[in-house]
């Protein structure tokens, strides 16, 4: 039978463990994020994950973006407009259009953008760096 030392020691291992995979899947996401950027046209979501913000944050910045990105539409910056099926609240393959911008498109958005929360000041400035 084990010790509880080899039992803890084992216990360590396997948090350690699926720490760093977590870890390694996350930059991941934002590698490949980065370079679908740089190909062409993409969501907030895409643009603001590449940047490497933190997932817990990651949605609350992209919806305050694209609330300023609704106010920057009606001044002009357009993104590219795409139509995606999905499933919402049940409803099967729902048609819903979404935009997708370049990377100069979300800097100007995200000039506009004034977070008032240390983390989304944090991702403004990744955006405006990218």
């Amino acid at each position: 039978m084990a010790s509880a030392r080899t039992r803890r020691a084992a216990s360590v291992l396997r948090d350690r463990t699926r720490a760093n995979r977590a870890a390694a899947a996350q930059r991941r996401a934002a590698a490949r994020a980065a370079r679908r950027v740089r190909t062409g046209p993409r969501s907030l979501t895409t643009h603001v994950i590449a940047t490497g913000v933190a997932p817990e944050i990651v949605k609350g910045v992209v919806k305050a973006l694209q609330s300023v990105a609704k106010t920057a539409r009606a001044n002009g910056l357009r993104g590219k407009r795409a139509r995606i099926r999905r499933s919402f609240a049940g409803a099967r393959r729902v048609v819903k259009t979404v935009y997708r911008y370049t990377v100069e498109q979300v800097r100007e958005i995200a000039a506009q953008y004034k977070p008032r929360k240390a983390e989304y000041k944090a991702a403004r400035a990744a955006l405006l760096a990218a």
